[in-house]
């Protein structure tokens, strides 16, 4: 929907001119041609945007600026003072009463525009904001966000293994989403490849990353979870860089389930190092040889230097592998300087049936030793989930 501009001014031909030309750029016009006018009009059409001339007969701009800026319900509506006038100490004044931009007349036509569309993207973005808060104070669910050093230790199967458990344990709505656009390995290990859901919720502006969308990308799967996934396609990587999407994402997923069960990846990219601090604990993965024990030390660090508390941090030792190379849990936990909060025994034949039959491991298989460890692991998830 277009947005709507509130053109209060006494000059006829500017109301006329002005209008016209941001009528052509495909914006709603509305005119007031006096400030009594423009306060009754802000009031009743709620505009996204007021063009404000300083000099006007009844009621001059400032005093229409103070009087919107101290009404509820116009007080964050973005204001361009408009003026013949060049004198500083009428700009001072604008900004002083409430105005957020200025303009002297004429202006070229280019430069109008200019000004109107950034605070048009400013006004929107702060809205988004304001919504992304209060979805977090209505409905918060509890968040995890799943991560390792270095790849391959199988931070994606401990994602989806503590989703489905949550989901088992507690039968409420769980949301599993793969955080990496063009690194996507779930959809294919669950059979439900080719998902786009992800790139499209980060392809847009902050503004698109409503609640509605953010659900109707979503998809159910057989296992009761809900499915956030990225795509396989390797160029949708440069989407990480749309760091305020993620944030505005991770704040609607929260709205959405009891639980939501974020896969980060690797390492501390920007996006990941603004959503660790919105998840309710972090989980990272790791192996018990001597080079993973050491990076992982070093992301622990990092992690806590986000100013997150480490007793959030749970570290799974994840023996993917039968190797007598493998450290023993007291010394794993030594050398991170860390305690260890649960440890997967290697199961590569129960693995190799989930993905044969497109489920996650707890589910193919409730009674094997190692889905009786990810399930332990849900357990402890929702006991801190009770207790917060």
């Amino acid at each position: 929907m277009a947005e709507k501009i509130l053109i209060i001014d006494d000059d006829v031909d500017t109301l006329r001119l002005v209008g016209l030309m941001l009528q052509r750029q495909g914006y709603n016009i509305s005119a007031a041609s006096n400030g009594s006018q423009g306060l009754a009009k802000a009031l009743e059409e709620r505009p996204d945007l007021i063009l404000l001339d300083v000099m006007m007969p009844d009621m001059d701009g400032f005093e229409v600026t103070r009087r919107l800026r101290k009404n509820p319900a116009t007080v964050s509506i973005p204001i361009l003072m408009f003026t013949a006038k060049t004198q500083l100490d009428d700009k001072v004044t604008g900004f002083e009463v409430g105005a957020d931009d200025y303009l002297t007349k004429p202006t070229h036509p280019t430069e109008l525009q200019a000004h109107v569309k950034a605070l048009l993207v400013r006004a929107a973005q702060k809205e988004a904001g304001r919504e992304i808060a209060t979805a977090l104070h209505e409905h918060h669910g509890y968040v995890i966000g799943v991560l390792s050093s270095r790849g391959g230790l199988g931070v994606s199967s401990l994602a989806s293994n503590l989703a489905a458990g949550l989901f088992s344990r507690t039968q409420t709505d769980v949301i599993l989403a793969e955080m990496t656009p063009g690194q996507g390995t779930l959809g294919m290990d669950l059979g439900m490849s080719q998902q786009t859901g992800l790139t499209e919720i980060l392809q847009g502006s902050v503004v698109e990353v409503t609640r509605e969308k953010v659900q109707s990308s979503i998809v159910p799967h057989n296992s009761g979870v809900k499915l956030l996934l990225a795509s396989e396609n390797p160029r949708d990587v440069t989407l990480t860089s749309q760091v305020q999407n993620y944030e505005s994402l991770v704040a609607r997923l929260a709205s959405l389930a009891r639980f939501v069960v974020l896969d980060l990846g690797v390492g501390l990219p920007i996006f990941v190092q603004k959503i660790l601090p919105m998840c309710s604990e972090h989980m990272v993965v790791v192996e018990g040889t001597p080079s993973t024990i050491q990076h992982t030390k070093f992301l622990i660090d990092e992690i806590a230097a986000l100013s997150i508390e480490r007793k959030s941090i749970h570290i799974i030792l994840n023996n993917r592998q039968r190797s007598e190379a493998q450290m023993p849990l007291t010394k794993v936990a030594e050398k991170l300087g860390h305690s260890i909060a649960a440890t997967l025994t290697p199961a590569p034949e129960l693995f190799q049936q989930a993905t044969r039959m497109q489920t996650p491991a707890v589910m193919s298989q409730p009674t094997n030793m190692t889905s009786q460890q990810f399930l332990k692991i849900a357990d402890s998830v929702i006991e801190r989930e009770k207790a917060r």
